[in-house]
């Protein structure tokens, strides 16, 4: 196995995303017949016989530096992490559809509107694990902020006074609820995407064409 990683030929390397991701990204590689069962199985492995491609599974936040420097030849990975690493040289080349979810502003309840209390207390504090997308967006707004990066449970920096409000993704939103948030605004619908290495689509082309053709099929909706 570890051989099929190392030669430039043989399968393609494609990094999955564990995590949130992992289920929902296996059921599609399962639409178009790749062998996921070591994926589903209780292995410790990280690296797994696909048939037709070798998967290799990882932190979604680590599928861009994989597949820019090769170590995988495509990916699959939030658009969160596309946009906030915006500068890694990769091809997004389908929009899988799966893994919505919303990148939002949240404050606590009852707090005034983000403009309201920039107007009143100045420079707001903004906790987040997407740095770049929120000064981003602040700064395409005209707004001043001063973002935080917090790795941990990011709901708990407007709770305990580190920031007045937090930017993150929400699906259902029920985590922000549970802890007395709520939505000021919506930054960025994000979903899942495949990307390739800029050198495995050139060389391997028809391959890589291939697998982004059947994975844009078993991404739609049936009729």
């Amino acid at each position: 196995m570890f051989d099929a990683l190392r030669r430039p030929g043989g399968p393609l390397k494609l990094a999955v995303p564990r995590g949130a991701l992992l289920e929902e990204t296996l059921m599609l590689l399962d639409r178009i017949g790749i062998d996921t069962s070591g994926v589903r199985g209780d292995s410790r492995s990280l690296v797994f016989d696909g048939g037709e491609l070798t998967l290799v599974t990882m932190r979604p936040y680590d599928v861009p530096t994989y597949v820019e420097a090769g170590a995988a030849d495509v990916g699959i990975t939030g658009k969160d992490v596309l946009i906030e690493q915006g500068d890694r040289p990769v091809y997004e080349l389908v929009d899988l559809g799966i893994g919505r979810c919303r990148m939002v502003l949240a404050t606590q309840k009852g707090d005034p509107g983000p403009s309201e209390h920039q107007r009143r207390l100045g420079m707001m504090r903004i906790a987040t694990k997407y740095p770049r997308i929120a000064e981003r967006h602040f700064e395409q707004r005209g707004r001043q902020v001063e973002v935080v990066e917090v790795k941990g449970s990011i709901e708990l920096a407007p709770l305990v006074g580190l920031a007045d409000g937090i930017v993150d993704l929400v699906a259902t939103g029920r985590t922000l609820a549970e802890n007395n948030l709520e939505v000021r605004e919506e930054i960025v619908t994000c979903t899942a995407r495949l990307v390739a290495n800029r050198v495995s689509y050139k060389i391997r082309a028809e391959e890589v064409d291939d697998l982004a053709a059947r994975l844009r099929a078993a991404a739609e909706p049936a009729p």
